[in-house]
């Protein structure tokens, strides 16, 4: 959601702010713009997409030393070129800005009573005027930063720059990632660092509250106490073969064909190390001994994965687990047990609500938090006691597929650790469990090689305006990401219900024009799912059944079967969704969807 680019160099930035720019792509984005110093301020905004915002660049023939750039989603004004950023304010400010500032309405008014005029309906241009009226009267950008962060109420991650000294770049964050690139002799800075693997791979992250300067001499980063500190190096591991499409027509696509391979990745240091408490950090062992719940907090995606996780908890670790949307945990009265386990789970780690949650959750005590994550020093991974990478890589597509599945994986590994720290797990348990899990990314693949059935689906599906997703069980929550896949990216309108509640409710909407899509593994459940399936073709209904080789389903006149392997006992909902999002894809690819984005979403969601 949204996307920062911002370079100081002795060449000219702006191929490299629009290659950034195209890196971001994937996070969503209605408007996009640059501002250069260029013998003066030159600034270019665009509602098309980055490759429009190129042309026009082109065409006015702008170029420069130190720039910005921005890719916008839309919060406050709707998409259109006043709204886009950079915003400017009279001594030649320039700001760009993700996150969300709460009390602009208040700061809008005052400014106005000042003398300000906007020229935008956002919340942004605030922060331009307010840091324009402090460098009135120092005349030090870095002063007239501090005083303007110092009346920002929200979250904020800023890129800015005056025109009047245009070889100094300033960036803050509060809320929302920021982080600095170094160059040979240039400086970077990003939201993101996909945007920035072409030009370097040695980063820094900002810490909340940080300012930083960049020049060409170098960087020097301030924290929100006004003392000056050093940042710690990372070399990234993002590698540009991961953020190319290859042969696929889609990011969605490739992702969904690299989870056998996320998945060996994820697994890897389970095989090699087994179901150990270090695999989470190293304070787990006495973390993990001693808590007496679990409670996950997450959204969207991550959320089903929690709800999966919350069967494998109690089935496998014998432990009370819940899940919550974290969106909606941090506005009720909970109950805060200091024996709790948070589990944040984010394909990102900076999604704004998750982030938010785990914030709560330890200012009412919980002290113990572990984070399943997809990117390294994310703002999650750094707020929690507990840490565990999925290694799923880069993941553009906005409809998540791989970070799914290794989230899955990360937490099965979490809940049969658990098991082993209170003493109830077998070896025999063990070792089936751990070759369930060398077994997986075989199993996968098998479904992958599913895919022209899969087609033949979509080629049904596209024709429908609504859908309804049954499973029992740990796969109930499979059948809400199929639901969710299947919405958000080909615009059907899909549901998802436990099957055992089609005749409280349901059942209604069934007939001949709403497919009913079963997830049905050979498991205890299967009787029962079968007879809920039959209430279904009994009204005409027209039943979709994804079913194990070793179970009895049979295709039929109205019943149409995909056999997926033989069951795979615990792990049986990593296989199930696979061709869940195959058919979403391939759905999506038959209706002209934008599939990679798709209308009014982003990637990292990182406002509330």
């Amino acid at each position: 959601m949204c996307g920062i680019v911002g370079a100081v160099s002795r060449r000219d930035v702006v191929p490299l702010l629009l290659e950034g720019l195209r890196r971001l792509e994937y996070r969503g984005y209605d408007s996009a713009g640059v501002a250069v110093f260029q013998d003066g301020l030159k600034r270019v905004r665009s509602t098309g997409r980055v490759a429009q915002l190129e042309q026009q660049v082109k065409a006015e023939g702008v170029a420069g030393s130190l720039g910005i750039a921005h890719t916008r989603w839309a919060t406050h004004g709707p998409p259109s070129i006043r709204n886009a950023h950079p915003h400017v304010s009279g001594h030649g400010i320039v700001v760009v800005h993700n996150g969300i500032i709460e009390n602009y309405e208040s700061l809008r008014q005052k400014l106005r009573s000042q003398g300000y005029e906007f020229e935008s309906d956002t919340d942004t241009e605030v922060i331009a005027h307010l840091v324009d009226q402090a460098y009135a009267a120092c005349h030090d950008l870095k002063q007239a930063m501090q005083n303007a962060m110092a009346q920002l109420e929200g979250a904020y991650a800023l890129a800015v720059f005056t025109a009047e000294n245009p070889d100094r770049l300033l960036a803050a964050r509060l809320g929302s990632p920021l982080l600095l690139g170094l160059g040979e002799g240039e400086y970077f800075l990003a939201s993101d660092a996909a945007a920035l693997i072409t030009v370097t791979s040695r980063m820094i992250y900002l810490e909340e509250g940080d300012l930083a300067e960049l020049t060409l001499s170098g960087i020097k980063v301030t924290d929100r106490n006004g003392r000056q500190v050093e940042r710690p190096v990372h070399a990234s591991k993002l590698s540009l073969e991961t953020a190319e499409l290859g042969p696929y027509d889609h990011f969605m696509q490739k992702e969904i064909a690299e989870q056998p391979r996320a998945i060996a990745d994820t697994v890897e240091p389970v095989l090699a190390q087994g179901f150990v408490p270090g695999l989470f950090g190293e304070q787990a062992e006495a973390v993990l001994s001693r808590v007496d719940s679990v409670s996950f907090l997450a959204c969207g995606t991550s959320y089903h994965a929690a709800l999966v996780a919350r069967y494998w908890m109690e089935q496998i670790a014998r432990i009370p687990c819940w899940a919550e949307v974290a969106s909606e945990y941090r506005y009720r009265d909970s109950v805060p047990n200091p024996n709790t386990l948070v589990v944040t789970i984010s394909q990102s780690g900076e999604t704004a609500d998750t982030l938010a949650a785990l914030r709560h959750a330890q200012a009412q005590g919980h002290a113990w938090s572990l984070s399943i994550c997809n990117v390294p020093e994310s703002a999650l991974t750094r707020q929690a006691t507990l840490s565990f990478l999925t290694r799923a890589g880069l993941e553009i597509g906005v409809a998540s597929t791989k970070a799914f599945t290794t989230q899955l994986v990360a937490l099965f590994t979490l809940a049969v650790t658990l098991a082993r720290c209170r003493g109830v797990l077998t070896s025999e348990a063990e070792a089936s469990y751990l070759d369930a899990l060398r077994r997986l990314p075989g199993k996968v693949q098998h479904v992958l090689n599913l895919e022209p059935q899969l087609k033949v689906w979509a080629s049904h599906f596209t024709r429908k305006q609504h859908a309804l997703f049954l499973g029992r069980g740990v796969h109930y929550p499979i059948a809400l990401e199929g639901s969710l896949k299947l919405k958000e990216i080909s615009y059907i309108h899909a549901e998802a219900y436990p099957a055992g509640e089609l005749k409280h409710g349901p059942l209604a909407l069934v007939d001949a024009d709403m497919p009913v899509l079963a997830v049905a593994p050979n498991d205890a459940l299967l009787e029962k799912l079968k007879s809920n399936l039959q209430e279904v073709r009994a009204r005409g209904g027209e039943l979709y059944v994804l079913a194990d080789e070793d179970s009895h389903f049979m295709s039929s006149d109205g019943i149409h079967v995909i056999r997926l392997p033989d069951h795979e006992g615990v792990l049986s909902p990593v296989v199930h969704v696979v061709p869940l999002q195959l058919l979403a894809y391939h759905t999506a690819c038959v209706r002209g969807a934008d599939v990679d984005k798709p209308r009014n979403l982003a990637k990292s969601v990182t406002v509330e």
